[in-house]
């Protein structure tokens, strides 16, 4: 799992550009011991990256270690981390000096130059590239509750944007990002990066920012839809859903079952409406495409993953993380939560700083 995270001034709660002294404390992301920090585009967010796991505990202890250390290395810059999904308080990007995020900068200008999001990126094992877009195109119409589960970003520029998740949003702006279509074979998937290549309109493969996608550099699909948790606790539940849906899929796949051939467009529907409305209101329910209480959805995804979540023993412990998130609510909620009572937004920055660690 790979969790983006702020890098923010203890005191006034705005963003601060040292992720260089950040990772200059941290080492080498290649070290054999987790957590490895790694630069992102901006110098206001490092990436935090587990070992593979095989136990949601394995997992949760990896990504509060990852939490914790990330914390140490920042404070010792000056600053703190902060789960957030987008920063509260408005803020001025600056790019990290990599030559490959200058090109792009220089290709995408303000979508590039303004991309201070964090997201979630969880990467599930799979046999083969034939398994793994099997999964891809099965999974489709399930990753709008993903994002609706995670949505921890309100604020955009020092105001509310209206939305739960505004990173998603945001991270729109980038011309491959989004929801595919099925691809039907490897071959085929193959087919698609080399002609959306061969159109010079990106740099490089890890351009193509799909909802989900095949890693390049591991055996494993990527799903890439969720806005980084506040609460840890919520990260864990993530990817147990996550690997749910990706073994469901698989057996699916095995048995024979055709994936849903829902368009793209409906797709982008239930994206942004998950997006919009987070766990509240409605979403559009991922077998039948029209709206549906959120909670029925969510309940109906747990039903639909039942079988691989009790095989995996993971049933009772996602039944009880999921009832508690409904309790509080999302980060959105959270943040939206606070500020209510504060009217600060720096206060709102400094209560995320509390809860990425808890």
């Amino acid at each position: 799992m790979e969790e983006e995270l702020l890098l923010v001034d203890p005191g006034s709660g705005k963003v601060t550009a040292v992720a260089g002294q950040v990772l200059a404390r941290s080492g080498s992301r290649t070290g054999p011991r987790p957590p490895s920090l790694a630069p992102e585009i901006q110098r206001e967010q490092v990436e935090v990256a587990t070992c593979p796991c095989t136990t949601l505990e394995e997992l949760a202890g990896q990504i509060r270690q990852g939490r914790a250390t990330a914390s140490e290395q920042a404070r010792r810059a000056g600053a703190e981390v902060a789960a957030l999904a987008t920063a509260p308080l408005p803020a001025d990007p600056s790019l990290t000096g990599e030559p490959r995020y200058r090109r792009m900068a220089e290709e995408f200008g303000l979508t590039a130059q303004q991309q201070l999001t964090c997201g979630c990126h969880i990467h599930v094992e799979v046999t083969d590239p034939e398994e793994g877009v099997a999964v891809l195109d099965r999974i489709r119409p399930w990753l709008p509750p993903l994002v609706a589960l995670s949505a921890n970003s309100p604020y955009w520029q020092g105001c509310d944007s209206h939305y739960d998740s505004f990173r998603y949003q945001a991270w729109g702006r980038w011309p491959t990002a989004g929801p595919t279509e099925l691809f039907g074979s490897a071959a085929a998937y193959r087919e698609v990066v080399a002609a959306m290549l061969a159109t010079g309109t990106i740099l490089d493969e890890g351009m193509v920012y799909f909802d989900a996608r095949l890693s390049r550099r591991y055996p494993t699909v990527e799903v890439r839809v969720a806005d980084v948790c506040l609460e840890a606790a919520d990260t864990v539940l993530l990817a147990a859903l996550v690997r749910g849906l990706v073994e469901t899929a698989s057996r699916a796949w095995r048995a024979g079952q055709p994936a849903d051939p829902v368009p793209v467009p409906v797709l982008r529907l239930a994206g942004w409406r998950a997006s919009r409305s987070g766990i509240t209101g409605t979403l559009l329910h991922p077998r039948t495409h029209v709206p549906a209480p959120a909670g029925a959805v969510l309940d109906d995804v747990v039903c639909h993953l039942a079988p691989v979540l009790a095989d995996q023993g993971e049933l009772a412990a996602v039944d009880t993380a999921l009832a508690r998130l409904r309790a509080r609510g999302n980060g959105a909620r959270a943040q939206r939560a606070r500020h209510s009572v504060s009217g600060s937004l720096a206060d709102t920055v400094r209560y995320a700083v509390e809860r990425t660690l808890s």
